[in-house]
């Protein structure tokens, strides 16, 4: 009589061979494998990091646009807006769209040009805006003097290239001097240069404390918002026109004292092509922009929990 054969013994894992997070199951001679689910609490931590990092844009393989970008930028944006908005105020005139056709013109250049360039350099386009900026930690000091540098030789170029196209004559039929005369309509100023002087045939008009204050609270306005709109928590795709829309609605409140400036590299580049008044003028359109745009850094600093400040050339 044959002996049958002993079935073979199982073999007892190992469980120093058991990979971790793994659990074997056996039936016969095939070994199945099955991965383990994931702790939860540490695959919600991780989700959360996630997160994070895409919303603050932390991935270091993505070091982001270079300077070289960034002022180029800058240049282009100041240039396109700076274009529109002297150029739609020189031939109010001609057009009949009056401040508010001007403030809606600007209003919706910037918030096309934040929406376009916003995630380049963040949109400044305005030298109170980046001071603003840096003073509230979000953006780089030594980044400053060259967007201002390059802010102002944007606006610069824009006016130049209005100026080089006023038709001949067209300043005598409209009964001015000149081509510089024309440009001078959409250049700032206060006392004799206030938009209201001329309106009032000199009867009323804004002081330097009016102009100044004016210009101080719609700048620092209007850098609230655009840092606010940069916040982590904001909705992205709202701030371009957030922004355009409170650019154009403080250019109508400022327009009748001053012209609306909120922009010292606007107010250069039309004062540079006016000259007269306009130049010696011009150190209000910096200081009152630059005063308001400051105090809001400043808030914006102080009160800010750090933790959701980003920077502002990478907000949006």
């Amino acid at each position: 009589m044959t002996t049958p054969p002993t079935p073979p013994t199982p073999r007892t894992p190992d469980p120093a061979e058991e990979p971790v997070g793994l659990e074997r199951f056996e039936d016969d001679d095939v070994e199945l494998v099955a991965v383990a689910t994931v702790d939860d609490d540490l695959d919600d931590e991780l989700d959360e990091d996630l997160d994070d990092d895409i919303e603050l844009g932390a991935f270091v393989a993505d070091e982001g646009p270079t300077l070289v970008a960034r002022l180029g930028s800058e240049l282009l944006g100041t240039f396109a807006f700076v274009l529109v908005l002297v150029g739609v105020a020189m031939y109010t005139p001609l057009s009949s769209v009056g401040t508010l056709g001007v403030a809606l013109a600007a209003g919706l250049a910037l918030a096309g040009l934040t929406a376009a360039l916003g995630h380049v350099s963040g949109a400044h386009l305005n030298p109170a805006v980046t001071l603003g900026a840096a003073v509230a930690g979000r953006t780089r000091w030594a980044d400053l003097p060259l967007y201002w540098l390059a802010q102002v030789l944007g606006g610069l170029t824009a006016v130049a290239v209005l100026f080089v196209t006023i038709p001949e004559r067209l300043p005598t039929l409209m009964s001015m001097g000149g081509a510089q005369d024309l440009v001078r309509t959409a250049a700032n100023g206060f006392d004799e240069g206030s938009p209201l002087w001329t309106l009032t045939q000199g009867e009323a008009t804004f002081n330097l404390t009016s102009a100044l204050i004016l210009e101080a609270v719609a700048t620092a306005i209007l850098v609230a918002v655009v840092l606010g709109s940069a916040h982590r928590r904001a909705s992205r795709s709202a701030a371009p026109l957030a922004v355009g829309l409170t650019y154009a609605a403080m250019l109508l409140l400022v327009a009748p004292a001053t012209g609306g400036a909120l922009n010292p590299a606007r107010a250069t580049a039309a004062a540079v092509f006016a000259g007269g008044d306009s130049i010696g003028q011009l150190w209000l359109f910096w200081v009152a922009p630059l005063l308001g745009a400051a105090l809001v850094g400043f808030l914006t600093y102080a009160f800010a929990r750090p933790s959701d400040d980003v920077l502002l050339d990478d907000a949006r």
